[in-house]
């Protein structure tokens, strides 16, 4: 079993992914380094590989799918997912396990709300949409979640093997959320400093707001359409 394991999910991300790699090696270098390519057009997979990462291939499209195989197959005591894109600082990283392993805390938050996010984010009405979902998750569940929507965050082995991936793609972070609130999971969160990246193609997203009821379970699910 690992000790500390990065996990990359990577959709087209040559122009950043040797940059995330290098950085979290010089953040965390007793760390496996986990890329799973998910069907680049692009040298994303060549460069990981050729960056000292694990480079492995999930051909069912979404960030969701990738992440339900990498939780299902990677075995660590403590686990970072960070994006591929290079928009998410390495240097915080450290402190991010620390809470897991040191402190017993099942998850992680990385924190783009509180620091640089409103002046870095170049799509128009994220922001608005992680807000609004963020006050509305907080009032149903009595929480203090910063940002419901980053995709910087730190496990611990008990979340990675009991978090029933439902999503295929990027509801993903929403789910995480509502899951840990909902199982009363010990969670943290840590501000970092966000970073855009210029090239980043703006995209329309919708929200769908969804209660889901079950014989053990009532849970809130919000989904990116």
């Amino acid at each position: 079993m690992d000790k500390i394991a990065v996990l990359i999910p990577c959709y087209n991300e040559e122009k950043t992914i040797q940059k995330v790699i290098e950085d979290f090696k010089r953040e965390l270098p007793e760390a496996k380094i986990y890329v799973y390519d998910n069907n680049s057009k692009d040298k994303t997979a060549e460069i990981a590989k050729e960056a000292g990462a694990i480079v492995k291939t999930e051909t069912k499209q979404g960030k969701g799918n990738v992440i339900r195989t990498m939780f299902r197959e990677i075995d660590s005591e403590s686990y970072i997912m960070v994006d591929g894109d290079d928009t998410y600082p390495a240097e915080n990283a450290r402190e991010m396990i620390d809470c897991v392993l040191n402190e017993n805390v099942d998850m992680v938050i990385g924190d783009r709300l509180s620091s640089t996010y409103f002046t870095e984010n170049k799509r128009r009405f994220h922001g608005f949409g992680n807000v609004l979902t963020r006050v509305l998750i907080n009032t149903i569940y009595n929480s203090d979640i910063r940002d419901v929507m980053t995709g910087y965050r730190a496990f611990s082995y008990r979340f990675v093997k009991t978090f029933p991936v439902m999503s295929k793609g990027f509801e993903l972070e929403n789910e995480m959320t509502i899951h840990s609130l909902d199982k009363n999971l010990k969670i943290k969160n840590v501000i970092i400093e966000y970073r855009d990246r210029p090239e980043r193609k703006r995209i329309k997203i919708k929200y769908n707001f969804r209660w889901c009821q079950s014989d053990a379970n009532n849970f809130l699910t919000i989904q990116k359409l």
